[in-house]
């Protein structure tokens, strides 16, 4: 996504930086002799390990440990109505399971649950004025405001429409709805509902998040036994791929793996 957009204030201080002065060319040869010998050193100690260096995944960047069981962020009934939404977006057929049993809503409840919830990673203090299509998405609502006030609108929707909640709907129904949603034929920031939102603004990260979690490695919760992966053909994240380099135009049938490791991950010894 794209960050939001800097103030003025911000932008002065980003362009006016400036070179340091005083720099020589005796020591700029330093430098560059000094970070030739640190190049050097390291290339070595690369090529004097001794068989598989020993390593682990994400030692440096972990995905999100998850220590309870069940849902992190939404409640039951935020679960059941995700849930629903999945199995429409990715409706089961004879390539694959559905959107839920794919895991798919469990993908989206760890990653509310984590630093993506919240848009830690983004700038968000403003100011949130629109911008261009090139700017990305410019609203002040992280991804747990946005799923949080948008199942509730939807509730409201669904109960003043059908009477009903929307897992209740048949998927003929659920799927008009999903498709007002896209288009913003059916508006949930209207003045009738307590929650409101942008529809096609809920729509959107409801539809990135389901594709996300089905196509996503299985450490984050969804494409469950690799469903996506298989149907696809994709081999994962395999540790060494020598022996396949030269099999031109050949199916290969490889077994998919996740980030998390495997036997497979051991290198070829030919």
């Amino acid at each position: 996504m794209t960050k939001k957009l800097l103030p003025e204030s911000k932008k002065s201080q980003l362009g006016n930086k400036k070179t340091l002065p005083g720099i020589t060319r005796r020591q700029i040869l330093s430098f560059s002799a000094a970070t030739a010998v640190l190049g050097a050193a390291k290339a070595a100690q690369a090529v004097n390990l001794k068989g598989t260096p020993a390593w682990s995944p994400f030692d440096s960047s972990p995905p999100p440990q998850i220590e309870t069981e069940g849902w992190v962020f939404f409640n039951e009934a935020e679960a059941a109505a995700i849930e629903a939404i999945v199995d429409r977006i990715v409706p089961a057929d004879d390539l694959s399971v559905g959107g839920k049993d794919a895991g798919c809503a469990v993908f989206i409840d760890r990653q509310l649950a984590g630093f993506y919830g919240n848009y830690d990673r983004l700038y968000m203090q403003g100011p949130f004025q629109p911008g261009t299509p090139e700017q990305g998405d410019q609203s002040p609502l992280v991804p747990r405001q946005r799923y949080r006030i948008g199942l509730a609108a939807l509730e409201e929707y669904t109960q003043q429409s059908f009477k009903k909640s929307f897992k209740d709907l048949t998927g003929d129904q659920q799927d008009e709805i999903l498709s007002g949603l896209e288009s913003g034929k059916i508006a949930l920031d209207s003045p009738s509902f307590k929650n409101r939102i942008d529809s096609k603004m809920f729509f959107t990260i409801l539809l990135k998040n389901t594709q996300e979690g089905f196509f996503a490695d299985p450490i984050y919760g969804g494409n469950r036994n690799m469903v996506s992966w298989r149907m696809l053909g994709f081999p994962g994240a395999r540790y060494d791929y020598r022996e396949h380099i030269g099999k031109h135009n050949q199916k290969l049938d490889l077994e998919p793996l996740s980030i998390s490791g495997g036997d497979a991950w051991k290198m070829s010894k030919s």
